[in-house]
This record gives structure tokens, C-alpha cells and sequence, in this order.
């Protein structure tokens, strides 16, 4: 009679396992994605989604909605507003006036680390808020409007 691994708490020594890696790279930002998790501990998508389940449940990560987990690290300030809201930050933040050309949806994909598609949803998003003009497959979008700060007191 053959013995079979006991699946049952595979995914705590998996969660283990990320928890080790995120301690000793106190650089890393986000999570191996879901096919790493699964490819390197041979594992089912499951057990690996329940791994994931277990570092959000202790404080250690969270997901981002279109991109991949992230790390969670005490004192370290995350940006939790939508994409479409950060990048609209970048005409503010860069001086530009309306008329002037907004950077790629590669640039900016490099930039927030996220897919082009992802960037892309977001553009779409600002123009149709009418924030900027444009974009298409080879036209570069302007600004068509700055976005009005919020006056704090």
C-alpha cells in the first residue's frame, strides 16, 4: 500500500514558506504569482488560493484588484486609491497643462508596476471623466483638463 501525502495543512507550510521569503527580502513588494506558488510546491490552485487566504488573514499581504498580491509591511504607507485616481496625480504632480502630451500606457504600466490592459482600463476611465483626450492605438493622449485639488484646512 502506497502512502499519500496528507494535503490537509499544505497550505500553512506554503504560507510558511512566502512568509520565510518576504523576511529575508525586505525589498519584496508583492507575491510570487499563483502558477509560481503552484509550480514550485506542487501543489492545486486551491491549496495554493488558500495559502494566499491564510497571509491576508495574519496582516501579510493583500490583493490588488488586476495585478498580483501584495506585501503588507508594518510603518510602510500603500496607496489603496484606484489606478485611474493615482494616475490622474501625475498632471498635478508634473506640472502639466492642458494640451500637453500624458505619458504611455507602457511608461505608466512600468511606472505603477502594473499590465498595460490594466493602465489602459484606467486611461479610459480619465477619459471618460474628461480629464484627458485622445489615446488609441499610436496617438498619444493630452491633457484636457486639470483635475481641481482638494483645499485642505
Amino acid at each position: 500500500m502506497s502512502q499519500q501525502p496528507n494535503p490537509r495543512g499544505t497550505f500553512l507550510k506554503i504560507a510558511n514558506s512566502v512568509k520565510q521569503q518576504i523576511d529575508d527580502d525586505p525589498k519584496m513588494t508583492e507575491l510570487p504569482s499563483l502558477a509560481e506558488v503552484m509550480r514550485d510546491h506542487d501543489v492545486s490552485r486551491g491549496v495554493a488560493l488558500r495559502a494566499f487566504g491564510v497571509l491576508r488573514q495574519e496582516g501579510v499581504a493583500e490583493p490588488v484588484p488586476g495585478e498580483r498580491w501584495r506585501v503588507v509591511r508594518e510603518g510602510v504607507p500603500v496607496d489603496r486609491r484606484p489606478l485611474d485616481q493615482q494616475i490622474a496625480d501625475i498632471i498635478t504632480a508634473e506640472g502639466l497643462e492642458v494640451g500637453e502630451a500624458f505619458p504611455s500606457a507602457s511608461t505608466l504600466a512600468e511606472r505603477f508596476g502594473v499590465s498595460r490592459p490594466t493602465v489602459t482600463k484606467a486611461l479610459e476611465k480619465l477619459e471618460t471623466a474628461g480629464v484627458l483626450a485622445g489615446g488609441g492605438q499610436g496617438k498619444v493622449r493630452k491633457v484636457r483638463a486639470v483635475p481641481a485639488r482638494e483645499e485642505r484646512l
